[in-house]
């Protein structure tokens, strides 16, 4: 399984698992398409930031 919390992992195109801000509390996760790239750094102890193609935008919790 890929780690989820290095930038080098994901990349456009890629099925990913994110948990949205407002699901923070509860870990709901949300199935998506990575559309976007949003964190800048290498990595990022809470997942990468992504926007999916629906809109979306969460940290990556699970890389297809």
């Amino acid at each position: 399984m890929l780690d989820n919390t290095k930038r080098a992992n994901i990349k456009h195109g890629d099925s990913v698992a994110i948990v949205l801000k407002q699901d923070q509390d509860t870990g709901r996760l949300t199935d998506g398409i990575v559309r976007d790239l949003l964190t800048k750094s290498v990595s990022h102890p809470h997942g990468i930031k992504v926007r999916l193609m629906s809109g979306e935008v969460g940290r990556v919790k699970e890389i297809y």
